[in-house]
């Protein structure tokens, strides 16, 4: 019987192959362990460790120089590659995680205390871990709970391997059927890294988001992806042929002969597509009418650079350095040199400004005394100490930063960007210290651009409605669409029970947006959008019949944004859009928004 499921699609692609399942752990159990047991049972889950030290050394070692990437189809693509540098980045956070004090002190403390066996023990923590993570806001803190928890279960892995069947082992240790498509719990970076090696053609997994660091990689390498497929297991079975479509996030299991001849034509059209889009990277963004668009690309790792080269992209329109703070285990906070450098790396791999955010970390998630610690999560973290708030409030937080930033800006064009921007006290106060920087660098000998540019992101609804009262104190906006809707629209954009809320077409959206692109034009100052809505074809007509003009995007999003430009008469684009902004029925706006795509 042929069905289909839904999840969430992270790498798109189609792939069409046998489906493989791995099995979830066994259950956990309690039991006592005697005070003359307990040091062979910490020895034990000490070598438990150590195995899992060593699994991952070894597979970062088997990470070729140069790691073939993989085509819509699952084919290598000869133009394209992802060095081992970029994969490696994922895996090196989970060796660091295994070093650390949570898992080699704390699961131990926790044995001794309570008389029980290492797996209960590191359950325990496991289960804290998950329920402070579970109450944070940020996204992107909320994607690294899956990195604690993949590091737990390849540790849980050791510990349980006794009482596991061969086909537990771990994904590192198995092979696949050739041309498989696996179905799993979750995977971690490794496990995925691993895959093309595998003769895996894509994968599904019952849980993960789409900043996970194991989607990041698929992305990476062209590997077909869809996570969050809640239960999948209890509808497919080994061997059903299954197709997975990681545009829609949909898979379709035994497909009939009809259905699978399309899925196949579907793939042939996407390889011709993406090959047609390959052809764009050298073009500019001009649309039918003569008018130049921008397009930067968004990145969060220095490695994502090589996605950006390929895309052709005019400059980064958001550099996310929150990186450089995650998984840093007992090595403390960067310095000023080690974001220095990470600035100098995009700088010089990018022709075009390079937009620097600075701190984007939440109130669930405090830095100080040199080393990273979970704090205290307050009741409301979305409304709490985050992004510009809590770099004003921690200044050993923030100056190495903004020292950093202004040293970078003297190697190439250099935009800094404050989140979370509500009053224009803020930024008096961030130029306050800018200015204060500027003098130490200058009395060091230190080169910068004393003319760098500092911007505001649009993310609160008070200043959308007041950005006219704060285009005299910043050179640039940015619209950071995400949080503008979750904070509009009162939803929590990561709460499945109120994602059917979470609507870019709702007319308060649309008319904050227009407000503030409007302002905006009307003082010559640049406002380009940093959100997912400016990298969803749907919206890049829309958008640019408001006057937006500089876009800021996902590099595997950028080229098909180009053609969309490419193809657009802005003539015809205004009255379309007018219409829009002024409808109030839902279905009338979806309605002209087709017209406005049919164009």
């Amino acid at each position: 019987m042929s069905f289909t499921l839904h999840g969430i699609g992270v790498s798109r692609g189609i792939a069409i192959g046998p489906v493989h399942i791995l099995r979830p752990q066994v259950e956990i159990n309690e039991y006592r362990i005697e005070a003359e047991q307990l040091p062979a049972e910490i020895q034990r889950y000490r070598n438990a460790l150590e195995q899992a030290r060593e699994e991952l050394r070894k597979i970062r070692d088997q990470i070729p120089l140069i790691y073939p990437a993989r085509d819509n189809t699952g084919e290598v693509d000869s133009g394209v590659s992802a060095t081992a540098v970029e994969i490696a980045s994922f895996i090196d956070p989970h060796m660091l995680m295994l070093d650390d004090a949570m898992l080699t002190q704390i699961p131990i403390e926790i044995m001794k205390e309570k008389h029980c066996n290492a797996e209960w023990a590191l359950q325990q923590q496991h289960i804290r871990f998950t329920e402070l993570f579970e109450a944070m806001d940020n996204e992107y803190l909320q994607a690294r709970k899956h990195d604690i928890q993949q590091v737990i279960e390849r540790i849980q892995r050791r510990l349980l391997r006794t009482q596991q069947p061969p086909e537990e082992e771990p994904l590192d240790a198995r092979e696949f059927p050739e041309g498989c498509i696996v179905l799993a719990d979750d995977l971690t970076p490794a496990d995925t890294a691993m895959m093309p090696h595998r003769g895996v053609k894509a994968f599904v997994t019952e849980h993960g988001g789409m900043n996970s660091h194991t989607a990041i990689i698929a992305r990476s390498l062209g590997i077909p992806a869809i996570v969050g497929l809640r239960s999948a297991r209890r509808y497919l079975r080994r061997g059903d042929t299954l197709v997975v479509d990681g545009l829609r996030g949909a898979i379709v299991c035994n497909p009939d002969v009809r259905s699978l001849r399309y899925f196949k034509i579907l793939q042939t059209e996407q390889k011709r597509r993406r090959g047609e889009l390959s052809r764009l990277r050298e073009a500019p963004a001009v649309t039918c009418d003569g008018q130049l668009i921008t397009l930067y690309a968004n990145i969060e790792f220095p490695t994502d650079m090589q996605a950006v080269k390929r895309t052709g992209a005019n400059g980064i329109g958001l550099y996310r350095t929150e990186f450089l703070h995650m998984n840093r285990d007992d090595r403390g906070q960067p310095d000023e040199e080690e974001h220095y450098e990470a600035y100098v790396h995009v700088l010089r791999a990018v022709d075009g400004p390079v937009t620097i955010r600075t701190l984007d970390l939440g109130a669930d998630k405090q830095v100080d005394g040199g080393a990273s610690r979970i704090g205290a999560v307050p009741a409301n973290p979305a409304l709490g100490l985050r992004g510009v708030r809590l770099c004003l409030k921690d200044l050993s937080l923030f100056k190495p930063q903004l020292r950093a930033i202004l040293r970078a800006s003297s190697v190439g064009p250099v935009r800094m960007m404050l989140p979370m921007v509500t009053s224009i006290q803020e930024i008096h106060q961030v130029r306050q210290l800018v200015r204060e920087v500027q003098r130490e660098l200058s009395a060091e000998k230190q080169a910068f651009d004393p003319d760098m540019p500092i911007g505001a992101m649009i993310e609160v609804p008070s200043i959308a409605i007041c950005s006219d009262l704060f285009i005299p104190y910043v050179d640039f906006f940015s619209i950071g669409t995400n949080d503008l809707i979750q904070y509009t629209l009162a939803i929590d954009r990561v709460d499945d029970s109120v994602g059917y809320l979470y609507e870019p077409l709702h007319p308060a959206v649309l008319r904050l947006l227009n407000t503030v692109i409007g302002q905006s034009l009307n003082a010559q100052k640049v406002v380009s959008m940093c959100g997912e809505m400016a990298g969803d074809g749907r919206y890049v007509r829309l958008l640019l019949g408001m006057g937006l003009r500089y876009f800021s995007v996902n590099p595997e999003t950028l080229l098909e944004v180009k053609h969309i430009i490419r193809h657009s008469d802005l003539s015809k684009l205004h009255p379309l859009t007018q219409r829009i902004l002024h409808s109030q029925d839902t279905s009338e706006t979806e309605a002209l928004l087709a017209q406005i795509n049919a164009l």
